[in-house]
């Protein structure tokens, strides 16, 4: 299996839309190249800020295939491919053409809430159908189940094409027990900002972000900081800069606050696609001026 350095700054991209609904891929063009003129390590194609739930299997394809070529290799692209149907999973990952692609991030099944027992399983018949390297994500808020610290590490030692997770629990002594427990080749990544720099301390190896959309350079001069050991440089510049901006941006959901700042700096149309809406005027005006506030507009 090919080794996947994902160490750093991953970006979970969004989808730009244009007016009548459709996607933007000049923006989505626009946006690769702000990420990998600015730090960005890795990219992560259809994942949840990605609006994946409201785009068609076709417009997946095409998405996933535009990335690659526009990345071209420079760096890896991570390609969500998750739900809740084990079998048509499992389907899918031996159909599907991975071309260009390092590794999945597949999220935990959301709604039909299953045990542990039945997370391990899960994972455990992807981990058996996939050509290639997996990432768990573990977003309880979104989909109804927290995957353990103890089913981790099991699928962490017993499944060999699984490397890492993406860990947005929220749980800080949950990721320090998979961390102090992981085996060798199991890298646990942040899928939180706002706790980056906590999980790097740690011994984690970076974040996925839904803010490095926006500030592609700053988020990765954070991690970069956080990585040599100097976090607390990096946490008082992201107490100065950073702090309200990332309380704004998830306050009405996401991607509705990262786009919302991402068309104020002129780089997308503030598009979403039902049953999600752009930001209220309110919450518009308050992210206007945490960034006029932060030197940023």
């Amino acid at each position: 299996m090919t080794e996947v350095n994902l160490k750093g700054l991953g970006v979970a991209m969004i989808t730009p839309f244009n007016d009548d609904g459709s996607i933007d891929y000049e923006a989505l063009s626009r946006l690769i190249d702000y990420q990998l003129d600015n730090g960005t390590d890795y990219i992560v194609a259809l994942g949840t800020t990605a609006e994946t739930p409201t785009l068609s299997k076709d417009e997946k394809k095409e998405v996933s295939r535009f990335i690659v070529k526009k990345v071209d290799g420079r760096v890896p692209v991570v390609l969500g491919v998750g739900g809740n149907n084990t079998l048509a999973l499992v389907e899918e990952l031996k159909r599907s053409d991975f071309s260009g692609i390092s590794a999945i991030l597949s999220v935990t099944p959301y709604y039909n809430k299953p045990t542990q027992e039945g997370l391990y399983q899960h994972y455990k018949a992807l981990s058996e159908a996939s050509p290639l390297p997996l990432i768990l994500y573990n977003v309880p808020g979104r989909t109804g189940v927290n995957m353990t610290s103890e089913t981790t590490l099991r699928i962490a030692n017993d499944c060999s094409k699984v490397i890492a997770i993406k860990e947005a629990s929220g749980k800080l002594d949950q990721i320090e027990e998979i961390i102090k427990g992981s085996p060798k080749g199991f890298s646990v990544i942040s899928g939180d900002d706002a706790v980056t720099t906590a999980v790097i301390d740690m011994g984690g190896i970076g974040v996925i972000s839904v803010f490095g959309n926006a500030f592609p350079k700053e988020m990765s001069w954070l991690v970069d900081c956080a990585l040599k050991g100097d976090s607390i440089n990096a946490r008082n510049k992201m107490e100065e800069d950073f702090n309200e901006l990332f309380h704004l941006i998830f306050i009405e959901g996401n991607p509705a606050g990262v786009k919302s700042i991402l068309s104020q700096k002129g780089i997308i149309k503030n598009r979403l696609r039902l049953p999600l809406v752009p930001v209220s005027d309110k919450t518009a005006l308050m992210i206007k001026e945490a960034l006029s506030k932060a030197k940023y507009l």
